[in-house]
């Protein structure tokens, strides 16, 4: 589940059970240089999409995740990669169409810098974020303008040295939290709030208007790699974490 070869296959079919999340990560930098076997994988749309990059690290990224997405997906439906559809949203949130709209299988990719993660499941709705830290960002000035009260409370309670990291955590979360719901950006970022603590059970502590909301959530912190934040936010509860690691959290 840690894919950092550009010969990477699946070997046998994979399974994903329904009370599983299960995460992969992909190395965009030591992977993306084949571009030529990932373009194999892609049909004329995404072809199509990869072309307009200007430059190719960028192009070469797209593209391997892409091709990472559609195999992984083929693996657990145990069909032809290239053959499968997507459907969207209003907002541009991805879901398998055609054949396979009803298997049950829901995901979302995020990718930052040279890392992309994808997250799997059944039937629930997932959201899936990671960024690369970044410390010389004005973080005070994006706190100021996209976090809650709340969160930016949280912010200025900390010590210099652990703002950075927190911010990126606050980030992260946020980031999840409206992938999951579909929403994204049309979701004020304001009108929830989220815990900046590390180990929390569920970091979505509030929603605005309905307070009920975020009773219907799991958000929390994934382990990614030194230099980069990651959290992934699922409705409902009852579910475990299969990390890229192969081990559970």
């Amino acid at each position: 589940m840690n894919i950092t070869d550009s010969n990477f296959q699946i070997e046998s079919p994979l399974t994903l059970p329904e009370d599983e999340v299960q995460l992969w990560r992909a190395d965009l930098e030591a992977i993306g240089a084949d571009e030529s076997r990932w373009l194999q994988v892609l049909p004329s749309d995404e072809l199509t999409r990869a072309s307009r990059f200007h430059f190719s690290r960028d192009r070469q990224r797209f593209v391997a995740g892409r091709a990472l997405l559609r195999m992984i997906l083929a693996g657990y439906l145990r069909t032809d990669a290239h053959g499968l559809t997507f459907s969207y949203s209003k907002k541009e949130k991805p879901s398998l169409a055609s054949d396979h709209a009803d298997c049950g299988i829901t995901f979302n990719v995020s990718h930052s810098g040279a890392i992309a993660l994808l997250a799997f499941t059944r039937r629930r709705e997932i959201g899936v974020d990671v960024e690369q830290i970044r410390p010389d960002s004005d973080l005070e000035a994006i706190a100021r303008r996209f976090f809650s009260v709340h969160e930016q409370n949280q912010l200025a309670a900390l010590p210099a040295e652990k703002r950075g990291d927190a911010f990126f955590r606050c980030w992260t979360r946020k980031e999840a939290y409206i992938k999951a719901t579909g929403d994204g950006l049309s979701l004020p970022l304001k009108q929830f709030d989220v815990s900046l603590e590390l180990g929390e059970a569920n970091a979505l502590i509030a929603t605005r208007p309905d307070s009920s909301e975020a009773r219907n959530w799991l958000l929390r912190e994934v382990s990614a790699e030194p230099g980069y934040m990651a959290a992934v936010c699922v409705r409902g509860k009852g579910w475990k974490l299969k990390n890229w690691s192969g081990n559970y959290e």
